[in-house]
C-alpha cells in the first residue's frame, strides 16, 4: 500500500522539511555497480562526507542487527534506506536485504536509490518492497548524459558514450513511470555539472516531472575521479538551477551528500562509521549532543 504523500514529507528528511528531526539509517549492502559515472570514485573509509563511501559493506542478513541498535541510539530515525556504495540494483543484495527487514519494521519508511539502468525491469519489485525511490537522472540528452557517463555493463555487455546513455535515459523514465504508477514516491537527483549539463536542468526536471516524479534533488558536483579538474558550480549557478526546475517540479533544499552508511539527523549528527565499526556500545556511553 503507498504511503501518503504528507505522511513521507513530514517523516522522511530527504523528501521534506523535517531534517532537524527526524533520521534515517542507511545500510551499505551493496558495493557494485554497472555504470561508470565520471564523477564517482567509491570508497571505504570513516572520514569522507559524500556518496559512494562507507566504513564497511553489510551482508543482507546483518542489517536487522544493525537497525536494532541504531534504533537503540537514535529513536529518530523513520527512515531505513539503501544507497550503495554501489547500484542497488546491480545485485540483488538490496532487495535482498528489504525482503529480510520489511516485516519486521513495518513503521519504517522503507527507501532506495538507484542509478535507474535496471529500474524498468526490475520495477515490480521495487515497488513491491520500497516507499520511496530516489533516482539519479543527470541527463535526458543522450549526448549530454555521454559526457557524464562513461560506459555501462548491460545485461553482461558494455556500452559506451551516447549509446550506452541511450539505454540508460530510457530505462530510467520507463522505470520512474512503472515505479510511480505503483504507488512509490519518486525523487529525482541531478549532480549539476558546470559547463556540462547546467543549461539542461529544466529539461531534465520538466521531464522526470512528467515521468512521475515527486521531487527534485540538484546536488552540487564534487570534483573528483574523471571530473577532477572540472569546478563545482558556485552557490549562484546552484541556486538559478533550483530555480529553473522549481517551474514544473517541487525542489527538495536540503541534501547533506550523506554516506552509504550514514545513521542519525542529516546535518545534526551522524554515528554510522562508529556503528558499523562495532564502537558503539550502551547507550549512555554515547551522546549526539
Amino acid at each position: 500500500m503507498a504511503l501518503d504523500q504528507e505522511l513521507v514529507f513530514k517523516e522522511h528528511p530527504c523528501f521534506g522539511p523535517c531534517k532537524k528531526n527526524k533520521g534515517r539509517i542507511h545500510l551499505p549492502v551493496a558495493p557494485g555497480c554497472n555504470i561508470e559515472c565520471k564523477f564517482c570514485d567509491r570508497k571505504i573509509n570513516e572520514d569522507e562526507q559524500r556518496p559512494g563511501v562507507t566504513s564497511t559493506v553489510l551482508e543482507p542478513e546483518e542489517a536487522s542487527r544493525f537497525i536494532d541498535l541504531a534504533l537503540m541510539q537514535c529513536p529518530e530515525i523513520t527512515v531505513v534506506g539503501i544507497a550503495g556504495p554501489g547500484d542497488t540494483l546491480a545485485t540483488d543484495r538490496a532487495l535482498r536485504t528489504f525482503r529480510l527487514i520489511k516485516d519486521k519494521y513495518p513503521n519504517l519508511i522503507k527507501c532506495m536509490s538507484t542509478n535507474g539502468l535496471l529500474l524498468d525491469e526490475k520495477a515490480d519489485e521495487v515497488s513491491e518492497l520500497v516507499d520511496t525511490l530516489t533516482v539519479t537522472v543527470n541527463a535526458v540528452d543522450p549526448e549530454i548524459e555521454a559526457q557524464i557517463n562513461k560506459r555501462i555493463i548491460y545485461h553482461g555487455k558494455v556500452y559506451e558514450g551516447v549509446e550506452a546513455a541511450k539505454i540508460l535515459i530510457h530505462n530510467q523514465l520507463s522505470g520512474i513511470r512503472k515505479v510511480a504508477k505503483a504507488g512509490t514516491l519518486v525523487k529525482v537527483n541531478t549532480v549539476l555539472v558546470p559547463g556540462v549539463n547546467d543549461k539542461h536542468i529544466e529539461d531534465v526536471a520538466a521531464t522526470v516531472k512528467a515521468a512521475g516524479a515527486l521531487i527534485y534533488n540538484i546536488i552540487p558536483l564534487i570534483p573528483q575521479n574523471e571530473m577532477k579538474d572540472f569546478r563545482a558550480p558556485s552557490c549562484e549557478e546552484l541556486y538559478k538551477a533550483r530555480e529553473e526546475a522549481e517551474v514544473h517540479i517541487n525542489v527538495f533544499r536540503h541534501c547533506q551528500h550523506c554516506r552509504a552508511d550514514a545513521c542519525g539527523v542529516p546535518g545534526v549528527y551522524d554515528i554510522g562509521a562508529k556503528l558499523y565499526q562495532g564502537r558503539l556500545f550502551a547507550k549512555e556511553t554515547f551522546s549526539h549532543g
